[in-house]
This record gives C-alpha cells, structure tokens and sequence, in this order.
C-alpha cells in the first residue's frame, strides 16, 4: 500500500541490506534477518533489496539467489530482489536459470536487480579484468534478456557464445521480473528512461536526485509506449532513493548510537578499498557532514518522520528504502527501529 505526499503523489517504501558481518554466526545472522523480514512482510514494504558482495565484512551472503530463496520461503508479499547482481561474476547461462527458478520459488515476487560492481579488487579476485567491467556487463545483460525473453538461447559475441540450447524454465513473470540499475550517474538516466528501468540512488543530495528524475520523467514520456523497451511491463518506473536509517526514543540517543554503526559500517565498506591502498570512499567516515546533509537519517521517530517525508518532497522520488540493519547495531534495535519507521514514519503526512 502506497503512502500520498501532500500534492497526493504516491510513494512506496523498499529495504536494502548487505547483510554485513558481525559477532554473531552466520547462521544467527541469516535467522535473525530472516526473523526480521517476516515482520516486515505483513507490513506495507514493497520489496526488500540485497547487495551482492564477496570476501569482504560487508556481506556474509554472497550469493543473493540462495539467500533470496530462502526470504522466499518465509515470507508470501514482500517482493524480492538483488541489487545488484554482479552480471560479470557469472556464466549468463546458469544465470538466467536461477533467475527464472528463483521467480518461481517466490511465485512472481522477483525483482532483477543488474550491475558490472564498483569495487575492481572484488572482481579482479574472480580473474575478471575490472577495465573490462562495462563492456563484460554490457554483453551479459543482452545475453541476460535474450534468455529470459526465448525459449532457445542463440548468441555470437566477444565473451560469450550459444548456439540452439533450448530453456526449459522460462520466467513465473512475463515477459521476466522488473529490470534494477542503481545509478548515481547521469549519464545513465537516457538509457534507464528510454527502458523503464527501476532505479536507486544512495548519498546523492536531495537536489541531485531531483535533477535525475526529472530528466528521466521527460524521456519516460516520450519512451513509455516503446514496444522494444526491456521492462514492457511497467508503466510507473521507481525511481528511489536509499538512506540509512535509525530511530531510537530520543535524537540524542539515536546519533550517539547511529554514530557507532557508521563506524562499524564504514569499515566493512571501506576493507576491499583498503587492501588496494585506495583512499575512495574514506570521505564516508564523516558522520556528522552525512548526517547534516540528510544523506544519513537518525533521530527519534518524529525527527525522522520530517527528514524522510522532506526527502521525498524535495527529491520528487517515488520509492524511498531504508537500510535498517548496518554496522554493528543488534537485531533487537533494529527490530525496534523498523517498527518505529513502520508505525510513525511510513503513513502519509497529515
């Protein structure tokens, strides 16, 4: 279910999650996160998202298809969806085939989120060469599609080769699950819009956002009735906008914690960077910069009420998701502050 902006612009709510690393053992981790989205499943979240990350503290689920088989099976509403899939890392074959099963598994709730990865030391321990990255993913998605759409698979390219190989599991939605790209950039917008294609950003300013969906709406409008577009199916792309969130009792409360988890959080981040001596994404430890920008959100439930909604206003998204569970927060906060979010932030502004 929807919430209404004040102009009555509907908007829907998501969850992203890397499933990081902590104290706990990974069974602990996935119960407890499985524990979590059967709650969020009787709520009004349109789908919960996962990250796709490998020999870092940042996931202990790399494989979203295994892990999103089992949220499959513990939840019936919730739609389901890696984003990203890191289409490099995989033989588009075997791919579209755990696309489809996983559609299956979910009867229908899948959403196929696709990227190339933007750590080059996470890929390059796959043997894959990040300057080839763009044009590896490029390929893969064409192949992707071709699956998803046929029955039989023919492709001739540089990197990947089929001939006559017949599919035997086609997608639970047709033509194939809604299509992910999470950009920042604007250069991707034309493409994105031109396809429909569902996307995210995360620590842009509100006014970038902005600028980004109000060029993708005005190519939307011409593009939308394409017959050729990769999501025929939609006919509202989501255009979101991903924070970190949390809520506590008090303001005071929730930065002094907050500010611990983005500790945490950064370094499991900032590990694979750090390993390549690169100083990339160093400037996230700047907590309070983020949290003055709004690019983090804590405070107490009506704090964070305001910042979301103002988000939301000032951003022109249709589609906000939270992250809930990163750092080192313990599950029965984050429960906490899920269900804050859910009775105090999510129904629309009066």
């Amino acid at each position: 279910m929807a919430s209404e902006t004040a102009d009555g612009r509907k908007v829907e709510w998501g969850i992203f999650d890397w499933v990081e690393w902590d104290q706990n053992s990974p069974a602990q981790i996935f119960e407890d996160r499985l524990s979590l989205l059967e709650y969020a499943d009787k709520q009004d979240f349109y789908c919960y998202h996962m990250a796709e990350h490998h020999t870092t503290p940042l996931s202990v689920a790399p494989s979203p298809g295994m892990f999103l088989s089992a949220v499959a099976q513990r939840t019936s509403r919730i739609r389901l969806g890696p984003l990203v899939y890191l289409l490099p890392l995989y033989n588009p074959l075997r791919l579209i085939q755990e696309v489809c099963m996983l559609d299956h598994l979910s009867k229908g709730r899948l959403e196929l989120g696709v990227g190339r990865g933007i750590v080059p030391y996470e890929v390059a321990r796959f043997g894959v060469d990040p300057e080839k990255g763009r044009a590896i993913f490029d390929e893969a998605l064409v192949v992707l599609l071709k699956g998803l759409n046929n029955e039989t698979l023919n492709h001739e390219g540089e990197f990947y080769n089929y001939k006559d190989i017949r599919l035997w599991i086609k997608p639970f939605q047709q033509p194939h699950p809604p299509i992910w790209y999470a950009s920042g950039n604007i250069e991707t917008v034309p493409w994105m819009a031109k396809n429909g294609i569902n996307t995210s950003h995360i620590f842009d300013t509100n006014a970038v956002v902005k600028k980004h969906f109000d060029l993708y709406q005005e190519i939307w409008q011409e593009h939308q009735n394409d017959p050729d577009r990769i999501n025929t199916a939609i006919q509202a792309p989501k255009q979101g906008q991903t924070r970190h969130v949390y809520i506590a009792p008090t303001d005071a409360e929730a930065i002094e914690e907050a500010r611990s988890a983005w500790k945490a959080w950064c370094d499991n981040i900032n590990y694979l960077w750090n390993l390549g001596n690169s100083d990339n994404l160093k400037w996230l430890y700047d907590f309070d910069t983020l949290l003055a920008d709004g690019k983090i959100v804590a405070g107490s439930p009506q704090t964070v009420k305001e910042k979301v909604w103002q988000a939301i206003e000032e951003s022109g998204i249709n589609y906000f998701i939270s992250v809930f569970a990163w750092g080192n927060i313990p599950y029965e906060k984050v429960r906490r502050a899920m269900e804050y979010f859910v009775d105090e932030v999510m129904p629309s502004p009066k």
